[in-house]
């Protein structure tokens, strides 16, 4: 079995608005410490939104989706690389194809993309109105995207809300646009009409479907499950993501001061049952990834 990979995803703007903890998205000297302290109580991947913004409604292109702030993802990067060495990976599944390809610029060493349509519903706090998100991303944008991500060395992050995800993650693969082992993340409890339901079963059946060839990591975006759902993917071989993002309170209920905690819960449950974390240089070859070190060289993962 393979060291634990562990995820943090640091920013809830979208998905847990009310949370007390979470700064501003552009101040992103506070955001990356926040990955910093994540990565040094055990993450060996950041998964961030560096400076986002939700469309106001549905567009004249039929999506509901966010728009980015290229600099704001520089800087944030910069601050990141700065005092650690995590694999780095652009989130926002949500950005349109062009400004995801513009990101690629800065040289992030995994990006993610929703390998099925987009259909969240944020609103866990009634106080704060919904954030909502919509678009298809048919298989010619998913083309574009993996060949564009091909062509300036970053590894795509194939989202997974449900089995159809593996199907259009084949359909790219047989184009040689994906290149072995392939990375997903399976997503359980996230709102909206791709959900799938947080639970045991849940993971075991999207497990099973798995394409061969593919290292799955598993966000669960529910607080009253996430906790008892990822010592079961830690134990079945799997890899988790925590993080304000996708659920920012402890296994007590009690909200979180920082990501970190979240971090060291995953790592001491990974611990009580016998299974390593991985060092940032680890996870990168369990993922395929070039193996950097902290002088500036990098030599390719065997």
């Amino acid at each position: 079995m393979d060291k634990l990979i562990i995820t943090v995803t640091c920013d809830s703007s979208m998905s847990y608005p009310g949370n007390p903890r979470m700064p501003p998205i552009e101040d992103v000297e506070t955001m990356g410490q926040e990955y910093i302290r994540a990565v040094n109580a055990g993450a060996s991947l950041v998964h961030h939104h560096g400076v986002h913004y939700l469309d106001p409604a549905i567009q004249a292109d039929g999506r509901r989706l966010s728009r980015v702030d290229v600099s704001g993802w520089q800087r944030l990067t910069e601050i990141i690389r700065s005092a650690c060495d995590p694999i780095v990976q652009f989130g926002i599944a949500s950005a349109r194809i062009e400004e995801k390809i513009e990101l690629m610029k800065l040289r992030p060493e995994m990006m993610s993309y929703a390998f099925n349509v987009h259909d969240e519903y944020f609103q866990p706090d009634p106080a704060f109105p919904p954030n909502e998100m919509y678009a298809l991303h048919p298989r010619d944008e998913l083309e574009t995207f993996t060949r564009a991500a091909l062509s300036h060395g970053v590894k795509p992050e194939v989202e997974s809300f449900y089995t159809g995800a593996f199907w259009n993650l084949e359909f790219i693969r047989k184009k040689g646009l994906l290149a072995d082992p392939v990375w997903t993340t399976l997503f359980l409890g996230w709102p909206g009409g791709a959900w799938t339901p947080p639970t045991h079963d849940s993971l075991l059946y999207l497990v099973r479907h798995l394409p061969e060839r593919v290292n799955w990591n598993v966000s669960v975006m529910d607080s009253a499950t996430q906790w008892k759902i990822l010592p079961l993917a830690i134990a079945m071989g799997g890899h988790v993501r925590v993080g304000w993002e996708d659920n920012p309170y402890l296994p007590d209920g009690t909200l979180s001061r920082t990501n970190a905690e979240l971090v060291e819960v995953a790592v001491r449950m990974a611990r009580e049952i016998g299974r390593e974390v991985a060092s940032p240089a680890e996870a990168r070859i369990i993922a395929g990834l070039p193996v950097s070190t902290r002088d500036g060289a990098v030599r390719q993962a065997k």
